[in-house]
């Protein structure tokens, strides 16, 4: 039976108990709902509330596969640090319909003073997932059913096509159909550096220019960025990786042979997301009928366009190309003369003439922008940051993991070096994430020196990597310290199975610490402490941001061979 510490049982005695009945429960989410999370591997929803008051103190979405630990977790957040007005504080009594969870909870609970009682029925809580179905099925669909199958079609091709291969983002292509309110769309392509795949359709010249003049100025500053983001106006497709590791949903199922997206899922490993940007609107990952027409067109008159052209562009080559194309008007909506009376004609599919058409002028307009800044002459040749390899000794021990908190709260004690976060963070993950440096003692005060120059750490990321000689895919491990230079702790192969397991396990825990983690630097590179270091081992905590690699933004690194 899992019981609670000493330390944390005398924290939670110290807290007011109130004369309150809370509520607890754990129920599965329906697809809808999932969907709205960010992320959709999780697909259970634990809630805690306070009967008496319709408060709720606490609420968690894990994975399906989580035990009763995780309940637990949520319930001492709900006395600690509950959401919303609630004040910390312990209940006099639980209710919960599971009698297994009842037991369990019986006996973490001990000496706390808490009565854990077994209901048939939780009417409150039942009215708040009733709420969140009825939420969840509200949501209209990504596109809508009579377009979904054929504009999934053609993105199927487009994706087949590969684009990126030889476009970049600033090889813009014209699409002009004079349909619907909507004279051009300016396609802007995803995907050279391998980071996200997808296309940007551009209502306008202005708005593609006015994001980029945007990008350019605002740097690294995320606001900023995230604002020139929310400022475009355009349709866009893009496609998402897939976590091999997830199970697909039922309506995902790659065996049924009706759902339209089945061979996306099954032979891609990719998943096509569509949606609006707008300024006034911001995203909207929804399409309405009237643009699902227009995007329909669109790629369709694409697709031609990169069936008969792509193979005569490359990287460096982007001639001035134009072809036009008839394409089916979706919902039976026309554009012919009406002055043609044949009654051959009329009886003929009405379709729309669509011209595509390369743009080299605004393609060179747009590089000459991206060169503009000086600073970008201050970096290599590839146009990116320095990924440097020389601050972790070479005999280091690198892991990572999570420090049990009462651990943590001891070590920033005692800690001889300590860099503190810059703000607060929740306790909801069963640690603290940390990535443990374990070497000798001189090298050990040489690396935390090292950092301190920088301006101490400022982040902790993964980013994917690959060595092309051997074709090993690598999940490469950076630490960026304050003066905005990334350096490499560790290189994991990207398919070990409990490297797997240990990413999967951190990502979730930072998640939980609304993103906050931490590089302990350690002592002892030998003897029993390797890989285990002691309080009295352990020489600096600096406690940082952990980030994505989108927030890196490097792309998939390639490791260059040196030849002298």
């Amino acid at each position: 039976m899992n019981a609670l510490n000493s330390s944390t049982r005398r924290r939670l005695q110290q807290l007011r108990q109130i004369p309150a009945i809370w509520e607890g429960d754990r129920r599965v989410l329906d697809r809808q709902i999932r969907s709205l999370e960010t992320d959709s591997r999780q697909g259970d929803c634990i809630l805690w509330v306070d009967g008496m008051e319709g408060l709720v103190r606490a609420m968690d979405v894990v994975s399906s596969d989580a035990g009763h630990e995780a309940v637990v977790r949520a319930l001492l957040q709900a006395m600690e640090s509950p959401q919303g007005a609630g004040m910390p504080a312990r209940p006099q009594k639980i209710l919960v319909r599971d009698r297994e969870l009842q037991f369990f909870l019986r006996g973490v609970l001990q000496e706390l003073g808490i009565t854990v009682d077994y209901v048939a029925d939780l009417p409150l809580i039942d009215e708040i997932f009733q709420g969140m179905q009825s939420l969840g099925a509200d949501q209209p669909p990504e596109l809508p059913p009579n377009y979904a199958e054929p504009i999934l079609t053609v993105t199927r091709q487009i994706w087949d096509s590969e684009p990126w291969v030889v476009l970049d983002e600033e090889k813009i292509i014209a699409v002009e159909l004079n349909y619907g309110d909507v004279e051009t769309l300016y396609v802007s392509t995803l995907g050279m550096l391998g980071m996200e795949y997808g296309l940007l359709l551009y209502r306008s010249l202005d708005s593609l220019k006015k994001f980029r003049r945007q990008v350019m100025a605002a740097s690294d500053q995320p606001q900023a960025l995230e604002e020139a983001f929310l400022e475009q106006d355009c349709l866009f497709v893009t496609f998402d990786q897939l976590d091999p590791y997830l199970d697909l949903e039922p309506e995902d199922d790659p065996s049924d042979p009706d759902n339209p997206i089945t061979q996306l899922f099954a032979q891609t490993g990719v998943r096509p997301s569509f949606g609006n940007l707008h300024p006034l609107e911001g995203m909207r990952p929804v399409l309405y009928e009237e643009e699902a027409r227009l995007l329909l067109v669109a790629l369709t008159a694409l697709q031609r366009f990169f069936q008969q052209h792509l193979s005569k562009l490359d990287v460096e080559t982007f001639p001035a190309l134009s072809s036009r194309y008839r394409i089916p008007a979706p919902g039976g909506s026309t554009q012919t003369d009406s002055s043609n009376k044949s009654s051959k004609l009329s009886k003929s599919k009405p379709t729309v003439s669509v011209a595509v058409s390369t743009l080299p002028e605004v393609a060179a307009e747009l590089f000459e922008m991206s060169m503009g800044d000086s600073d970008a002459e201050s970096e290599l040749d590839l146009g990116m940051p320095m990924l440097h390899n020389d601050l972790i000794p070479d005999d280091a021990f690198y892991s990572l993991g999570a420090m049990p908190w009462d651990t943590f709260d001891v070590l920033r004690q005692v800690v001889e070096t300590h860099q503190p976060s810059p703000d607060q963070f929740t306790r909801g993950a069963d640690g603290f994430p940390v990535i443990l440096i374990q070497t000798s003692r001189p090298k050990a005060k040489a690396l935390i020196a090292e950092i301190q120059a920088a301006g101490g750490l400022q982040a902790i990321c993964f980013n994917p990597g690959e060595d092309p000689l051997s074709e090993e895919q690598y999940d490469l491990g950076i630490l960026q310290t304050q003066d905005g230079e990334l350096h490499l702790f560790g290189e994991f192969y990207e398919q070990d199975p409990v490297h797997i397991q240990a990413r999967k396990k951190w990502d979730q825990r930072c998640k939980k610490t609304k993103g906050f983690c931490g590089l302990v630097i350690a002592r002892g590179l030998k003897g029993a402490s390797r890989g285990n270091p002691q309080l009295n081992d352990m020489m600096a905590l600096f406690e940082a941001r952990a980030i994505t690699e989108q927030d890196l933004g490097l792309g998939s690194l390639q490791l260059i061979p040196y030849v002298e």
